[in-house]
């Protein structure tokens, strides 16, 4: 079972990477939360992840889940610890740091953790009530240890705009307000593809749908 990996970066896409170690190249899932972190990353640098190695009878194709830190690792197991969060579940959920989400828990902050890709408030509740008091030492989690700052906003609004205006017929001006009305709605946005996603369900929700 592979626990660690250190290898060259082949590949990034939305919600994993390919890794090259000693000559094979290993697909690794990774949260947004890791994703975001290695977009300081170019392709052909050296990358080190902690690997959650998930594998049973009705998942039999290993599935690797990586992060930059062994306590993200271990506060991962927490997390599917809860009912009905499965390892994909839980991986595709973190949106935002395990710091961000043990404070969230900790503090009972339900709406936080409602932000978490898939989770509803039964969810959100379910999250508190078995993990509350369990967690409060992934809260200290260093920011700088999180191996790179999530992007600037700069960093990701360019390439959503660029979708808004030159492939769905958006204005300039009303694509810039209709990203800058997603950053207010969900401040915690650290990528394009949650943006962008954040910019759909506004306009969703103002259509009425």
């Amino acid at each position: 079972m592979i626990a660690y990996m250190e290898g060259r970066l082949l590949k990034k896409d939305a919600d994993r990477i390919l890794l090259l170690a000693n000559q094979v190249g290993y697909e690794i899932m990774v949260p947004a939360f890791v994703r975001d972190a290695l977009n300081a990353k170019k392709i052909g640098e050296e990358v080190a992840l902690h690997i959650y190695w998930h594998q049973t009878e009705h998942q039999p194709k290993p599935v690797l889940i990586g992060f930059h830190l062994e306590a993200e690792k271990e506060f991962f197991q927490h997390f599917i610890s809860v009912d009905a969060i499965g390892p994909i579940k839980a991986a595709k959920a973190m949106t935002i740091s395990v710091r961000e989400i043990a404070n969230a828990i900790e503090s009972g902050d339900l709406d936080r953790l409602k932000y978490l890709k898939g989770i509803g408030p039964r969810t959100a509740q379910k999250i508190v009530a078995t993990l509350r008091g369990k967690v409060g030492k992934f809260a200290l989690i260093r920011k700088e240890e999180t191996s790179a700052e999530a992007p600037a906003p700069e960093d990701f609004i360019e390439p959503v705009m660029e979708v808004l205006v030159g492939q769905l017929g958006h204005k300039p001006a009303d694509a810039k307000r209709m990203i800058a009305q997603a950053l207010k709605r969900n401040c915690s946005i650290a990528s394009p593809e949650a943006l962008f996603d954040e910019v759909y369900r506004g306009e969703r929700i103002s259509d009425g749908s």
